[in-house]
C-alpha cells in the first residue's frame, strides 16, 4: 500500500512522538530497539521487515543482527561491504534500493523482498549500527522515508547507543 507524500509525513510523525515517550521510559536498549521496529512495521504499511544491526565490538568491520520485527533472517553477521547492509556500515551513508533485483552485492533475507533501505548509525563519527528496512513492494520508499528513519537513526544514536 503506497501512501500519500502528506500521509507518510503524518505517520511518521506520530512514530516520533511514540519514539519519543519510549526514550523517556525506562527499559533495556533491546526492549526499546524492539519497540521501535515494532512501531514502525505496524505504522508503515509497506515496511515488512525492520531491524537493528551493531558493529560487533569483538569483530573487525562486522555487523551483529539485533532486535526485529518480521520474518527470520539467515543473516544474522555481516562483514562491513557485503551487501545493502554492509555497503552503508561501510561507508557510512544510506543506502535506497528500489528493486533489490537489480543489485549484485544483495544479501536475500526472503524471496519477497523487493526492495530495502539502510540508514547506518553513527556516533563520534563512526557508524556503530544501522537501522534496515525491507519491503515486499517494489520501490516504496521516498524521501520522506528516508528523512524520517535518519530522524530516528539520530535519536538513536544520541539516546541508546
Amino acid at each position: 500500500m503506497l501512501l500519500s507524500p502528506d500521509d507518510k509525513r503524518n505517520r511518521f510523525e506520530k512514530i516520533l512522538q511514540q519514539i519519543e515517550r519510549l526514550l523517556d521510559q525506562p527499559g533495556s536498549t533491546e526492549e526499546r530497539l524492539q519497540s521501535i521496529c515494532r512501531m514502525l512495521r505496524e505504522g508503515i504499511p509497506y515496511y515488512h521487515w525492520v531491524g537493528f544491526y551493531r558493529v560487533d565490538p569483538e569483530k573487525d568491520r562486522e555487523l551483529v543482527l539485533g532486535p526485529y520485527e518480521g520474518e527470520p533472517t539467515e543473516h544474522t553477521r555481516i562483514p562491513f561491504g557485503k551487501g545493502i547492509c554492509g555497503q552503508a556500515a561501510e561507508q557510512g551513508r544510506t543506502f535506497v534500493v528500489p528493486d533489490v533485483s537489480k543489485v549484485d552485492n544483495y544479501l536475500s533475507c526472503s524471496v519477497r523482498v523487493r526492495s530495502e533501505i539502510v540508514v547506518p548509525i553513527v556516533k563520534a563519527g563512526g557508524v556503530v549500527g544501522e537501522l534496515d528496512v525491507d519491503s515486499h513492494d517494489l520501490a516504496p520508499f521516498s524521501s520522506e522515508d528516508t528523512e524520517y528513519l535518519e530522524k530516528i537513526a539520530r535519536m538513536i544514536s544520541q539516546r541508546l547507543f
